[in-house]
């Protein structure tokens, strides 16, 4: 990437640069604001192909569906390169075009990805499969030697993860939880929620403990607004009777 700010004067390569550094940080925290910033980006210039990505990724991530496909095609044809292929086509499905997604799983520029492309491409196929309501097709597209593998890659848990919940959603529920438990095993970043889906299956419940000191919290603050109210109200019927007391005392000395 700063070999293609390169191709800009100085001043404004560090513009562009500093965008695009906070759209990488912003974009899994607060996508829209990322969004702001690769829009400040391409405005400033739109012929890198660096920026044309950044601009897909944070209009992806605001599920900008279209918009980031055209900004994929965009960078694409400036490098030449195939690694936009697979998210290019969960665009189609963001569309509500799986049919696309299927065919362009299909096409020569999948066998030109990395293993890691062509697993992502697979992951997009399945859920292409899925969205159409095919299930037992987006089961036997997960069904890979990468799958089967024992090694563990960046993509395993999604890959396992993927499978298991496409097993449950076809009602093969055993299946599923072997491959949850799997996808727990792989997933040390905690990229999945493998093991609440897990936990779920086997019945067991979570509690917040944060909530429940919270609802404590708040039980004893009313208890103590209680006693307090009770204990002006004692206080205020004290002094009326110390007052009628008082009045009493007199009209006796009076009489």
């Amino acid at each position: 990437m700063r070999q293609e700010l390169m191709s800009l004067p100085k001043g404004l390569a560090e513009d562009v640069a500093r965008n695009l550094v906070m759209v990488a940080n912003l974009i899994d925290e607060d996508p829209e604001q990322a969004y702001a910033y690769s829009r400040i980006a391409l405005r400033l210039a739109s012929r890198v192909a660096a920026v044309r990505e950044a601009a897909g990724f944070a209009a992806y991530a605001t599920q900008k569906y279209s918009e980031a496909l055209a900004e994929f095609r965009a960078a694409r044809r400036m490098t030449g390169g195939v690694e936009l292929w697979p998210v290019m086509a969960d665009c189609e499905r963001g569309m509500g075009r799986p049919e696309r997604a299927l065919a362009m799983a299909g096409e020569p520029e999948v066998q030109k990805l990395d293993k890691a492309g062509q697993v992502e491409m697979r992951l997009v196929a399945a859920g292409a499969r899925r969205d159409m309501g095919q299930l037992d097709a987006a089961i036997v597209t997960l069904q890979s030697p990468e799958l089967a593998s024992t090694a563990v890659h960046p993509w395993t848990a999604r890959l396992r993860y993927a499978y298991a919940d496409a097993l449950l959603a076809a009602g093969r529920e055993d299946e599923a939880r072997e491959w949850f438990a799997k996808t727990a095993e792989s997933d040390k970043d905690g990229a999945t929620d493998a093991s609440d889906r897990l936990a779920e299956l086997d019945g067991v419940e979570f509690v917040d403990a944060i909530d429940e000191l919270d609802e404590t919290d708040e039980t004893d603050e009313t208890e103590e607004s209680e006693e307090s109210e009770e204990s002006d109200e004692t206080v205020a019927v004290d002094e009326a009777d110390q007052i009628d007391d008082e009045d009493d005392e007199e009209l006796d000395d009076r009489a």
